[in-house]
């Protein structure tokens, strides 16, 4: 049955509207996005209930968000459906310009086009964390690289990659459902042939490859559980860029993974959030300890 209309939850958060998504693992969510500090979540009113606004409470209380100011208001569809096409716009982060389907651009020469829908899979650019490792991917990025992009959600990072000059670039991701959008967003962007989608974990099949860089954009506990996995890459060569650290996290990261035996070579902050590169270190003759 159609619905008659659709409920509006704002919450004022500096949490990715796309994690957030993710998190709640809800079907009957409609969509979500971020602006002027709030992220909005769209139910059709018949779907919305208290056991809904319970489960939200749940998941930003795992993120973090101590006290969340939660609005809950109804709208008609028509408006939903009118606001969320004026509100998803084409974003450009250097030279990386990011658009919805529905957003034609005029690129610049130099431009570098990544067409992403917003749906259940997060990574669309606008958070923080994203936009770090983004920007990093554009000096990064010489032509020719082996990428592997753990935790990929929407794919964002291993399809920059790719358009930035990387020759190929695997994708691990243990959501199925965000595996299904990167999908979809590989093919929309003709990048196929490329990219490889895992739905799993980081496991064995992933570590023969032979990874010139390194993306994990995951939260501390995640970064902190696969660290033996992630120094592996690293020690064999590969760079390791990892974001999703809160700032007053960075120092227990940069621990582990001194203790593993990697330098920290670049680091770098936005908002809340800090960005860490981490490679093998170089002995005093310039050669690798």
């Amino acid at each position: 049955m159609t619905p008659h209309g659709w409920v509006d939850v704002s919450i004022k958060t500096e949490v990715d509207a796309g994690e957030l998504l993710n998190l709640l693992d809800d079907p009957t969510v409609q969509g979500a996005w971020e602006e002027a500090g709030l992220v909005h979540l769209y139910w059709p009113s018949d779907a919305w209930s208290p056991e809904c606004s319970v489960r939200l409470r749940e998941i930003l209380h795992r993120l973090d968000v101590a006290e969340p100011a939660i609005v809950v208001q109804p709208m008609a569809g028509q408006d939903w459906n009118e606001q969320w096409a004026r509100s998803v716009k084409p974003l450009r982060i250097g030279r990386l310009v990011i658009r919805p389907s529905w957003e034609p651009v005029q690129l610049a020469p130099h431009e570098i086009e990544l067409v992403l829908d917003p749906k259940q899979a997060f990574g669309t650019g606008h958070h923080a964390t994203t936009r770090m490792l983004l920007e990093w991917l554009q000096d990064g990025i010489r032509g020719g690289e082996t990428v592997l992009d753990v935790g990929a959600g929407s794919a964002i990072l291993a399809m920059a990659a790719v358009k930035l000059g990387a020759a190929s670039a695997v994708g691990v991701e243990c959501d199925s459902v965000a595996v299904d959008c990167a999908r979809e967003y590989v093919a929309l962007n003709g990048l196929n042939d490329r990219i490889e989608l895992v739905c799993g974990t980081l496991d064995g099949a992933a570590r023969t490859l032979n990874v010139h860089i390194v993306l994990a954009n995951l939260d501390r506990q995640t970064l902190l559980l696969l660290a033996d996995d992630l120094a592996g890459y690293a020690s064999a060569g590969a760079r390791l860029m990892v974001s999703g650290v809160l700032l007053d996290q960075q120092a227990d990261i940069i621990g582990r993974f001194t203790d593993l035996g990697l330098a920290c070579s670049r680091r770098r902050e936005c908002e809340e959030w800090a960005a860490l590169e981490f490679i093998v270190p170089e002995s005093c003759d310039g050669a690798e300890a």
